[in-house]
């Protein structure tokens, strides 16, 4: 067989707390293939951040490459995902005055530098400067302004924030295993980009991404984003509680967790006794399911009550009528959506990739659902941006940062 064209190849690279996850699409006439698919153990990070670059850059190797034999291809650039305790992100608003009556590319362009124009510290980077609505003579919730008759713009806009150092560690580590990175994208986005259909875009909706280090919050109203942030918990914290709790490794619990974890108590169908390996070379022991639920409903109870404090805070819990959408490995867990209903006193689902064809029955799981986001989003931007924004072999990062950022608050040079 031949190898696949490089240039109608889409890489999304998933680096996750729990697992690296490597997602391969190719543009077709029916729209999006998905025609391989690597994953490997994520050994270097902890709440989405690097914490070992050595470990991390030969688990994105070994996903890359399980990915390659699959697809048959050279992977060279991916899109990446950045999450973790560090994102920051808020709605700004700028205002200017219409040239010649209608609105052209410079009013836009001039309406988005004012208001981008806010001050952020210079150890954050820029991720995302996302559009929400703009606003002609009082005139709301316009999409497309060009071509519009006004003598006032405005516009309302999400600004996304990242840590630099943070970053840097993603690209560092992409870069160390072989790969450019076209450009970094927020998880929850990404993953809004596969779960969600455009009517719960419109209406208003609240995406829950419960990964492995942590748990990130997006919600989507008018078709734009109105609010993201990202909870330093997740599934990890559910399988450390059941290995402490139980006295036996990680690992094990982590395989408890998935194969008999519950939500909470009163979702058991029947009181099972489990068989519990121990820790040190100990005998097994026999545990109650029920005992293994009392451990996990504290904290996924906590897990969802912070995000709807977080909602509240932001002022937008009664703004999703089409309600929740959980998605990302630990929504899998059996008595989740149950849960969520009770706290969130709204409709939940789980959301699966949708939109793409090929091996979309490999990809059905909410544990995809950032992977296959990633290359969404790589359809949607690549008419933009052609080139890699971190190339291997920088011989600074940083000053690549600083000019993103620069692009970003003052414009390209004319």
């Amino acid at each position: 067989m031949a190898r696949r064209d490089r240039e109608d190849l889409i890489v999304g690279l998933d680096i996750g707390t729990t697992k690296i996850c490597a997602i391969v699409a190719e543009r077709t006439d029916r729209g999006l293939d998905i025609v391989a698919m690597g994953t490997h153990p994520s050994r270097g990070l902890r709440k989405g951040v690097v914490v070992d670059i050595d470990a991390t850059v030969t688990s994105i190797k070994k996903a890359v490459e399980e990915a390659e034999v699959v697809a048959d291809c050279e992977i060279t650039s991916v899109y990446a995902g950045i999450s973790g305790g560090h994102i920051r992100s808020f709605n700004s608003h700028g205002i200017v005055a219409v040239k010649d009556r209608e609105v052209r590319e410079g009013d836009l362009k001039r309406v988005f530098d004012a208001a981008k124009a806010v001050a952020i510290p210079m150890d954050r980077e820029v991720i995302h400067v996302i559009p929400q609505e703009y606003i002609v003579d009082d005139q709301e919730g316009i999409r497309e302004p060009r071509g519009m008759s006004g003598v006032r713009l405005e516009a309302k806009i999400h600004i996304v924030t990242a840590a630099v150092t943070s970053a840097q560690n993603i690209v560092k580590c992409c870069n160390k295993a072989g790969l450019n990175v076209i450009d970094i994208i927020l998880e929850p986005l990404a993953s809004g980009e596969a779960v969600l259909a455009d009517d719960e875009r419109d209406l208003g909706v609240c995406l829950l991404d419960i990964g492995g280090g942590t748990t990130d919050i997006a919600v989507f109203a008018g078709g734009s984003v109105k609010h993201t942030s990202v909870l330093a918990l997740g599934g990890y914290h559910i399988s450390n509680d059941i290995a402490v709790g139980l006295r036996t490794p990680f690992e094990q619990a982590e395989a408890i967790k998935k194969k008999f974890g519950v939500a909470a108590a009163r979702f058991l169908a029947s009181d099972d006794v489990l068989t519990v390996p121990s820790v040190g070379g100990r005998r097994p022991r026999e545990v109650s399911r029920k005992i293994l639920c009392e451990i996990i409903e504290p904290r996924v109870d906590e897990i969802l009550s912070l995000a709807r404090q977080d909602l509240e805070k932001a002022g937008l819990a009664d703004r999703i009528p089409s309600g929740v959408v959980l998605t990302g490995g630990c929504s899998s867990l059996e008595g989740m959506v149950e849960l969520a209903e009770e706290i969130f006193e709204t409709p939940v689902r789980c959301g699966t990739p949708m939109h793409v064809t090929g091996l979309q029955d490999v990809v059905r799981s909410p544990m995809y659902a950032t992977g296959v986001g990633l290359v969404l989003y790589g359809v949607s931007q690549s008419g933009r941006r052609a080139q890699s924004r971190f190339r291997i072999r920088d011989e600074s990062i940083f000053s690549r940062v600083k000019e993103r950022m620069r692009e970003w608050f003052y414009g390209e040079e004319e």
